[in-house]
Parts: C-alpha cells; structure tokens; sequence
C-alpha cells in the first residue's frame, strides 16, 4: 500500500529537481560563466522566450522597448 506513496512522492522530487537543473541552465538570471559572459540577460532578444509556462503571449511578434547598452 507504500508503493503508489513512494512512486508519487519519488516523481515529484524528481521533477523539482529538473525544474531546478532547468532554471539554473537557462535563466538569463542566472550567470555561470563571468569571464565570457558577464551580462547574460542584455543579450536577450525581446522575441526570446525565457519563461516555463506563459499565458496568451506570442513572443514572436514583441518589439524591443529598450535601447541598446
């Protein structure tokens, strides 16, 4: 009668730490690399897609509203 506890509570640690490995390899927050890279989220394209999950947003057609640095 464990097992289905085991199993559910096994699969959503498992899936907390790929939502975790995920954030921490392609959050532009985030910056592993100083020397080559050192401002990763001024390199972003307004068309990018960062996000997990977004609701009704077509990130194909956003415009850049900030200027270059």
């Amino acid at each position: 009668q464990l097992i289905p506890l085991f199993l559910i509570i096994g699969s959503g640690g498992v899936g907390a730490g790929l939502y975790l490995m995920r954030l921490a390899m392609f959050n532009p927050d985030v910056c592993w690399d100083k020397k080559n890279n050192p401002e990763p989220w001024n390199k972003l394209a307004p068309s990018d897609q960062y996000k997990f999950y977004s609701v009704n947003v077509d990130y194909s057609r956003l415009k850049k509203d900030r200027p270059d640095f």
